[in-house]
């Protein structure tokens, strides 16, 4: 079944199965009248709302972990282990966040052989802000003018890394109220995540999801489960409008992170006992969730929240025998203490250790090697997951996702496999991508770094980053004029 016949099948309540999606680039429609690629039933929402297809897009080039610690005079493994990071992405000043969004669409729309008249909505989640008043949505509108298609819902949404769930979430609202006409809704989650020198650096990195949303999908979002919280913090901003560089407190970061952790889990729970457990009364667990998909700043602090979601478990049933070898840790609860203790937290990292390697590490791939992505960092995540993981140890599988942007806002939420996803594994082919980098010296990564310092807010200007080292297909700056418009081509 191609993806417009899982569509025009919507008002069915069975999963969908889907074919392996195409790479024939799409041939554009003419007419600006939209093609209804599903069926409207007001009385019922439509069946199985989810990701019908992902594609993620990141910098051909890449800076080593740990040759960067060398470079930087700390000790070995301070990144690559007291991180968890290996590589690190890297961009001149031919990228910047209007064209890395322009590429991660115009691929998703080829390879899936997608109409552009068959969009009916197109948000994006960034927090790499180089307009104050026009939105990264519009430049991508551009993509859209051969179609003829110019009705499309959506804008740019921003919270620091939290962005591209909202818009995600929005897409899903759109899809399943009244206002849906029947067509795609696409999510573009993308930052480029740089830091001034000093601590924060290793924690970079690049890349951009498009993220395909409608009925009948193979990936489908739990419905009524998901748990948020939302706080006043200052832990992560941007208050320098002339810098892409955050202020940045990571020690306080990290603990924001790991307490939204516990607040929206906590309730996730709840929430997902009450509708879908047998025994409402019984208290879901992460045992019963089979992959995880984190919000990824480094991938350290990504098995630090595994841990803690199992000693979120551990307090709500300290006398169980499973938790025999941590239950001294019961003690804490969720006390002030309890976000400071390193015996708690390497005893509960330890005690998670196995069901870590199965249930995450397969989802952190991308980040691993390409780093922190703001609000692509999640989906990056998810594109891991399923890129690499085959149906037989996916199909009706339950994914738990969590996403935080400092400041804060962060939801712990789930998705259900219903079908087969090889086209997912077909077309993302991020091992195989990751493999083709060229990388550059941590010498050259720290001038890249410093060209886009200098020529962040310049006017008529003109890149001089090299273009041959950018992947075919690939969207680049090539001038600002002397009023700050920006053009792009494709490489």
């Amino acid at each position: 079944m191609t993806l417009l016949s899982a569509l025009s099948s919507s008002s069915s309540s069975s999963p969908a199965s889907t074919s392996t999606a195409t790479t024939t680039p799409t041939t554009q429609a003419s007419s600006a009248s939209p093609t209804m690629v599903g069926s409207i039933n007001s009385s019922s929402f439509p069946a199985n709302v989810g990701i019908h297809a992902l594609e993620f897009y990141f910098p051909t080039k890449y800076v080593d972990q740990a040759e960067l610690e060398q470079f930087d005079g700390v000790s070995a493994g301070k990144y690559t282990i007291g991180l968890g990071q290996t590589k690190m992405a890297v961009c001149d000043d031919r990228e910047d966040i209007n064209s890395i969004s322009l590429t991660v669409v115009q691929n998703l729309v080829e390879k899936h052989n997608i109409s552009y008249s068959d969009i009916g909505f197109l948000e994006v989640g960034t927090e790499s802000i180089i307009d104050k008043s026009k939105s990264v949505k519009t430049v991508l509108m551009s993509l859209f003018e051969k179609s003829g298609n110019h009705d499309v819902v959506g804008i740019d949404t921003k919270n620091a890394c939290y962005g591209g769930t909202a818009s995600v979430f929005n897409a899903v609202n759109w899809v399943e109220s009244s206002s849906w006409d029947g067509r795609y809704a696409i999510v573009v989650a993308a930052d480029i995540a740089s830091y001034a020198e000093g601590p924060a650096r290793p924690t970079g990195g690049a890349g951009a999801v498009a993220i395909l949303i409608g009925p009948n999908a193979p990936v489908v979002f739990d419905q009524g489960v998901r748990a948020s919280h939302m706080n006043h913090l200052w832990d992560f901003y941007k208050p320098e409008l002339a810098s892409e560089y955050p202020t940045v407190d990571g020690h306080f970061s990290n603990t924001c992170y790991i307490r939204s952790v516990d607040a929206c889990y906590s309730l996730f729970a709840k929430k997902f006992s009450k509708r879908y457990s047998p025994n409402p009364e019984q208290l879901f667990k992460v045992q019963e969730i089979d992959h995880l998909a984190f919000h990824a700043p480094n991938c350290k602090l990504v098995q630090k929240a595994f841990g803690r979601l199992a000693y979120n478990d551990m307090l709500q049933d300290p006398e169980n025998e499973i938790y025999a070898s941590v239950k001294e840790f019961a003690k804490f609860g969720h006390s002030e203490e309890s976000y400071y203790d390193k015996g708690l937290e390497r005893g509960m990292m330890q005690f998670t250790k196995a069901e870590y390697q199965k249930k995450v590490v397969p989802s952190i791939y991308a980040s691993t090697n390409v780093g922190n992505m703001y609000t692509a960092s999640v989906w990056a995540c998810l594109s891991s997951l399923l890129s690499s993981t085959p149906d037989d140890e996916i199909l009706n599988k339950r994914i738990g996702m969590f996403s935080y942007g400092s400041g804060s806002a962060a939801t712990f939420f789930s998705l259900k496999v219903v079908a087969s996803t090889e086209k997912f594994r077909d077309t993302l082919q991020i091992q195989s991508r990751l493999e083709d980098r060229i990388k550059v010296t941590p010498q050259v990564f720290a001038e890249h770094l410093k060209l886009r310092e200098e020529t962040a807010l310049l006017k008529d200007y003109n890149p001089v980053g090299d273009v041959s080292t950018l992947a075919k297909g690939t969207y680049y700056l090539e001038r600002i004029d002397e009023k700050f418009r920006r053009t792009y081509i494709r490489a």
